[in-house]
């Protein structure tokens, strides 16, 4: 067995060990579950007759399953950051470091386990978000999509995203340190600052086309679909420098966040004498 794969045991080891994992993967459900539900009726075939325009079948089941990625991401990370300053408030981090020496191997092998955790985490949250937002979709006379690949595609995404959210918590949390804090800061950051950030970016062109760079707007850009990102691409004051990035252009930011945090992480604390 190689140092890596049992560096990757260990650090599962850890993650089984508690019930936060399985805890907050039942809150992402329910979470979705219920964004979703609210969602198919936005934007379902009742729309119409509540005074809206119904949405093509396509468009309104991504926009029903992207509420997972959309609003949901804030498990994912708040799991990375509470996995990492977990280490550092209960000192088992030196332990970690006596196994296995080249700290390398350990900072890759809980990133590598944090995204495969973050994967599950989007699992739960799309069983949630079909299960209730399609079922609503279904017995209001519309369609939920779940046979075709755009969905599918969509669905394997989001689940991508959520994965990728996971490791930029780890990086996080290496930074912040103090655990109090890392949960204040996620929550205000997810919850408060990013969505007012976009919303009010809105208003002039070079604030827009910054704000796409955000975290979240490059998730959602991703994705492919999110309820923001849709309204900022109808808005015809915007000048087309300003609309989301693409599927791929999304993912390259997102994934430059993980870089990032974690290695500005491994620079700034993995590397100094543990407590």
């Amino acid at each position: 067995m190689s140092r890596l794969t049992r560096s990757l045991s260990a650090e599962w080891r850890k993650v089984r060990s508690t019930k936060l994992w399985w805890v907050l993967g039942i809150v992402l459900a329910g979470y979705s579950a219920m964004m979703a539900a609210v969602f198919a009726f936005m934007f379902g075939s009742l729309a119409s007759e509540m005074g809206g325009v119904a949405l093509p079948d396509q468009d309104a089941a991504n926009l029903v399953y992207s509420s997972v990625s959309t609003f949901g991401y804030v498990i994912p990370l708040l799991f990375g950051a509470l996995m990492a300053t977990g280490e550092l408030r209960h000192r088992t981090l030196g332990l970690a470091f006596t196994i296995e020496p080249r700290r390398g191997i350990v900072l890759l092998s809980k990133v590598l386990v944090l995204i495969g955790v973050g994967i599950l985490f989007g699992v739960f949250g799309v069983v949630g978000a079909a299960g209730a937002g399609g079922a609503i979709l279904s017995t209001t006379g519309g369609d939920p999509m779940l046979g075709t690949a755009d969905t599918w595609a969509l669905i394997a995404r989001i689940i991508a995203a959520i994965g990728i959210w996971a490791a930029i918590g780890f990086g996080v949390g290496v930074l912040v340190r103090n655990q109090a804090f890392a949960i204040v800061l996620t929550l205000v950051f997810t919850q408060f600052i990013e969505p007012v950030a976009r919303l009010g970016a809105s208003f002039w062109d070079w604030s827009a086309q910054l704000a796409k760079f955000l975290p979240g707007a490059a998730s959602d850009a991703f994705v492919g679909a999110s309820v923001m990102n849709s309204m900022s691409e109808v808005d015809p004051t915007l000048p087309d420098s300003a609309q989301p990035l693409g599927i791929w252009g999304g993912l390259a930011v997102l994934a430059a966040y993980a870089v990032v945090a974690v290695v500005v992480g491994w620079v700034t604390r993995w590397r100094r004498d543990v407590a």
